[in-house]
């Protein structure tokens, strides 16, 4: 009688599948508030591509990468988005976090116009009025920008004023341009009806890894099958969004209905643009190249006071990506 029970056993567990395991519940906090850029991970959720790797993701809108590094360092959250930039400032401070995605890798920093403004190269900015605000990335930055095209810094008013204020002065013209987003402030001027120009800082000679996603260390060395699983997740749902950037759009609008489905369309398609370096073409989605990290670090000790003995490569990894 036992050795019979033994072989039904057997028998009804090859007819039953065994119970599928729990999938990892992971969060990723954004960078900012739901955009155009975020749209893939909805998209993601959305179409299985996480669910696929056995992750759960729940999304949280984000108050700036500093925020995010600070959270993602004291373990508030699986994952965070963050610029480069301010990766590297944490992670020099401190802060034990790596990227594990390299994101984008063309930086989307930009001097943004109206196009009536007449600023077609940034020759053109010379005489002109420019928004900054005090002690962000862009104004850190700018003086780089005015190295690596030999301008006179003297002949550009900077007019430092709060993020929010800078496109309304660009609108009403109390600015001829500002420094901002070619992925956000572009579209929000053309969402409000007017023609925007941008002379992007990477056209200019001055190009930095942009958004990345990272983890704590003790996530990576505690957890590399389950980062990898959402590394892939990731690429995923980045693939489908640039085969459908509509879609994506959707996935974050029955989120957020009130997001302008135009603009926020806009944002993605420029996104995607950005995905890729001249040193990462043909690459996977999210890879980082060395030197794209190594110019970036350079910029930083020269322009944002990062002061580090650590190598670049020490600030990312390609390890997690799928093969």
């Amino acid at each position: 009688m036992k050795k019979l029970l033994q072989t039904t056993a057997i028998a009804v567990s090859m007819l039953v599948p065994m119970q599928a395991l729990a999938a990892d519940q992971v969060s990723l906090l954004l960078n900012w508030y739901l955009g155009g850029l975020h749209t893939p991970f909805y998209l993601g959720v959305e179409n299985g591509c996480y669910a696929d790797q056995d992750v759960e993701l729940t999304i949280n809108e984000g108050r700036g990468s500093g925020r995010a590094v600070q959270v993602i360092a004291a373990e508030g959250d699986t994952f965070g988005m963050s610029d480069a930039g301010s990766l590297m400032l944490g992670a020099a401070k401190g802060a034990p976090i790596k990227a594990v995605m390299s994101l984008l890798n063309t930086s989307g920093f930009s001097i943004i116009s109206l196009k009536s403004a007449g600023i077609e190269t940034v020759e053109d900015l010379e005489g002109k009025t420019l928004a900054v605000s005090p002690g962000d990335a862009l104004t850190q930055l700018f003086p780089a920008v005015i190295a690596a095209n030999d301008l006179d810094a003297d002949a550009i008013e900077l007019v430092f004023m709060d993020p929010p204020a800078k496109p309304v002065a660009v609108m009403e013209g109390q600015v001829d341009a500002l420094l901002g987003g070619i992925d956000d402030q572009f579209h929000l001027i053309q969402a409000q009806g007017h023609e925007a120009a941008g002379l992007r800082f990477a056209d200019l000679g001055v190009n930095t890894v942009g958004m990345t996603i990272h983890a704590h260390d003790d996530t990576i060395a505690e957890q590399p099958d389950m980062v990898r699983r959402f590394v892939a997740g990731t690429v995923c749902a980045w693939e489908a969004a640039k085969a459908d950037p509509e879609a994506a759009v959707e996935a974050a609008l029955a989120v957020k209905p009130d997001l302008d489905r135009q603009s926020t369309l806009d944002q993605l398609e420029t996104d995607i643009g950005l995905l890729a370096s001249p040193a990462t073409e043909g690459e996977p989605i999210g890879y980082g190249a060395e030197e794209d990290w190594q110019r970036t670090l350079e910029l930083l000790v020269e322009y944002r006071d990062l002061e580090t003995d650590r190598e670049a490569a020490s600030f990312y990894t390609n390890e997690f990506l799928p093969e």
